[in-house]
């Protein structure tokens, strides 16, 4: 039933993404003249449609994607007694192709600006001092030494919610207060109560004395403390604050799809950072179960992948055929239709090939 929920989150997130993106190149098709024949959600068979003005606009029964059929995209479909001729993809300038082609990625970039300035103002779990922590902020452990004591006895991610021995306990949830207990306790074994998502644990740690470089004689118990605290921002500052993130996860994403399409030629390519559809479900679910801020970063993150990976200059994709745009500028003359349907094809395939790869990463991964 859990996995059942987190893939109807999946097609509904998904749904969402594809129709800002694709009414991105609807609405730029129609300001700049050309006809529009189709908007559709999914890929057919068709389960419903309706037609306004010129346009039908169709459900399809796979959920995995979604298209806007211009007319004159395929220059073969064209005729000379075309009254509409005018209207084509190919006849509009150079410069309204590009504004088409390039609106999806767009959108799908306002769209991650706007969702992470929501989740910004909803409040989002962050960083603070012990200065700046108000009653609602918890004690988190950020990351465990291998080889320490609390290596085999507290998860990464935990909410600390207590310590105590036989004769103390820890009156203060900061990391100051807790380092200082375990210091002060020696040897003493130490029990540690904490929440990681919605289990309560209590493990008995025995701290040692060593783990820290610069106090060999302090007793440690080999954790990273954080103190986080839902923040929330008032409406201009989240603006610029999302606008700011929304460029730095923009880089981080050119960096990761850039190392990933380097490793495959090198040989190099780590899959197992990488998720397709089947791995993002899991993804969804766990987010939407942490919260709406958590399922609208991750949305914000999906919309921002999308978004770089659709400039890629891979025929098939908005970048591939932005460089056929630009080649026809260039060259005063459309692309062979027969020649640029066999790059698409290749593109296509590509496409297809390095989707099956993550599925079979994304299973192997589930066992």
């Amino acid at each position: 039933m859990e996995i059942f929920g987190s893939i109807i989150i999946f097609i509904g997130v998904l749904i969402v993404l594809i129709l800002v993106h694709e009414w991105g190149h609807y609405i730029v098709a129609k300001l700049t003249g050309m006809r529009v024949d189709e908007f559709g959600i999914g890929f057919p068979p068709k389960i419903f449609s309706f037609t306004r003005g010129e346009t039908e606009y169709t459900l399809n029964a796979l959920p995995i994607g979604g298209f806007v059929r211009i007319y004159g995209e395929d220059p073969t479909t064209l005729t000379k007694h075309d009254l509409d001729k005018d209207r084509a993809f190919g006849a509009r300038p150079t410069w309204a192709q590009a504004l088409v082609l390039i609106a999806g990625v767009v959108m799908n970039a306002l769209l991650a600006w706007v969702l992470l300035t929501a989740v910004l103002m909803i409040g989002s779990p962050t960083q603070v001092s012990e200065a700046e922590a108000g009653p609602g902020a918890e004690l988190l452990i950020g990351s465990v030494l291998p080889d320490s004591p609390a290596a085999e006895a507290i998860p990464a991610g935990a909410t600390v919610l207590a310590a105590t021995t036989a004769e103390a306990q820890l009156a203060t949830l900061t990391p100051s207060a807790l380092s200082d207990f375990v210091a002060e306790q020696g040897s003493v074994p130490i029990a540690v109560t904490y929440q990681l998502g919605d289990d309560t644990t209590t493990s008995t740690v025995t701290p040692v004395i060593g783990l820290i470089a610069e106090d060999p004689d302090r007793a440690a118990l080999g954790v990273q403390l954080l103190l986080v605290e839902d923040v929330s921002l008032p409406f201009l500052s989240a603006v610029g604050e999302g606008f700011a993130r929304s460029v730095e996860l923009t880089g981080a994403i050119i960096v990761g799809v850039y190392s990933l399409i380097v490793g495959s030629f090198t040989g190099g390519a780590d899959l197992s950072q990488v998720a397709g559809p089947i791995g993002i479900v899991s993804y969804v679910g766990d987010a939407a179960a942490v919260g709406v801020s958590a399922l609208l970063f991750f949305m914000a993150v999906i919309s921002l992948n999308l978004a770089v990976i659709n400039l890629l200059p891979i025929p098939a994709l908005d970048g591939g055929r932005l460089i056929f745009v630009a080649i026809e500028a260039v060259i005063r003359r459309p692309i062979k239709a027969i020649w640029a349907a066999r790059i698409n094809m290749v593109g296509f395939a590509f496409l297809l090939l390095l989707m099956l790869v993550i599925a079979v990463s994304d299973i192997t991964k589930m066992f």
